[in-house]
């Protein structure tokens, strides 16, 4: 069966896809750190400090949340700096606080949720199995 420019085209996209990950994800995070690198430098610092947090706190699997949660955070930056609204203002007094409050919006593609189903899942099977 012979295939065509088109046909090949498509697969070596699943297979970059496959390999390197989407690239659509890879575009639009260059995208955010783009953005980031626009802010005024005191701005700047703080989302860099608040994306080390979330990134490494965060522990989302999931390529298109992680981005959406960056997205919005880089949204709420860019308006605070526009807005001329002080740094402790947007992320009060204890900025762990708000990070870990914002990074709850994005719960649902954190690996620790699959974690917490597969132990749930486990321990019905189990106790199912007792009665």
């Amino acid at each position: 069966m012979a295939t065509g420019p088109i046909e090949q085209t498509k697969r070596y996209r699943q297979y970059l896809d496959m390999v390197t990950g989407p690239i659509e994800q890879k575009r639009r995070y260059r995208q955010y750190k783009a953005r980031t690198k626009q802010l005024p430098a005191n701005y700047h610092t703080a989302i860099d400090a608040l994306d080390q947090y979330l990134m490494y706190f965060g522990s989302i699997t999931k390529g298109h949340i992680l981005l959406s949660m960056l997205e919005d955070l880089v949204d709420l930056f860019e308006q605070s700096a526009a807005a001329g609204t002080p740094i402790r203002a947007v992320v009060g007094e204890d900025p762990v606080d708000f990070a870990e409050a914002f990074l709850q919006n994005y719960a649902e593609g954190q690996w620790i949720n699959k974690e917490r189903a597969r132990l749930t899942n486990a321990i019905d099977r189990v106790a199912g199995n007792e009665r």
